[in-house]
């Protein structure tokens, strides 16, 4: 039980699928404006990557089986684009306004290397399925503290008057993710 613990901090804070690994930057800095979008992306994301581990375990484990292994990319891209497709018409019927402050980085997910990342890095380092599934949430639940804090920053940034307008997006975001990714590094040695 320590271990699954311990796996969960360490793919929150010291392994931040965001902050230390860059994977999964586009969403990160597209979606970063508002809490509000930021949240949801992070929510699609947590359930894209908590269901995608689910399903790619086996499916792994049987590539494993029938000595395939080569194949798990492209599989692994099958389930996940499937399950994105999913969530897409869902968050459309349900919550439209969600679906049209995401926009285009909705589908972005099908391709979010974090998503994939993770699929692959749960299968190849051995974990057992409950593993995979405690590893899938807390990667997915450091993406989802990372793009919120990173949305409020930038929240605030847009009222600040002595950041010139001409570096307001990108590269005061870019230093600011940089300084967070610091931040998350000191976490390394818990």
């Amino acid at each position: 039980m320590y271990e699954m613990f311990l796996l969960l901090v360490s793919a929150v804070f010291a392994g931040n699928v965001i902050l230390s690994q860059f994977l999964g930057l586009c969403p990160f800095l597209g979606v970063s404006d508002s809490i509000r979008s930021a949240a949801g992306m992070g929510g699609a994301v947590m359930f894209v990557i908590v269901v995608s581990n689910a399903v790619t375990y086996p499916v792994g484990r049987l590539l494993s089986f029938i000595e395939i292994e080569y194949m798990q990319t492209l599989f692994y891209i099958l389930i996940i684009a499937t399950l994105v497709q999913v969530m897409e018409i869902i968050i459309k019927n349900r919550a439209k306004k969600l679906y049209d402050a995401l926009g285009v980085y909705l589908p972005l997910i099908t391709t979010n290397c974090a998503v994939l990342g993770t699929a692959i890095k749960s299968t190849g380092a051995g974990y057992g399925f409950l593993e995979c599934i405690i590893y899938g949430f807390g990667v997915s639940a450091g993406f989802f503290i990372a793009i919120v804090i990173m949305a409020g920053i930038r929240t605030k940034m847009q009222y600040n008057n002595r950041i010139p307008r001409a570096f307001a997006k990108t590269p005061i975001t870019l230093i600011t993710a940089g300084l967070m990714s610091i931040a998350f590094y000191g976490f390394s040695g818990l």
